[in-house]
């Protein structure tokens, strides 16, 4: 798995209780929804890296 890093985020309040009731909805915490939502967003523009193969062979 890859490293996680601590990123501070300023985020409307509005905006933030809606993703919250989203998180709920998924039963995800907000951290995970903003990570699933950000991660999705970079597939869909082909912006996400690919896994590098040699780490997955090795597991």
């Amino acid at each position: 798995m890859s490293e996680k890093k601590a990123y501070p985020l300023r985020i409307n309040a509005d905006i933030l209780a809606a993703l919250q009731r989203w998180a709920d909805d998924e039963l995800r915490s907000a951290n995970a929804q903003i990570e699933y939502v950000l991660r999705d967003a970079l597939r869909k523009a082909g912006r996400l890296p690919k896994p590098d193969s040699s780490k997955e062979s090795k597991q």
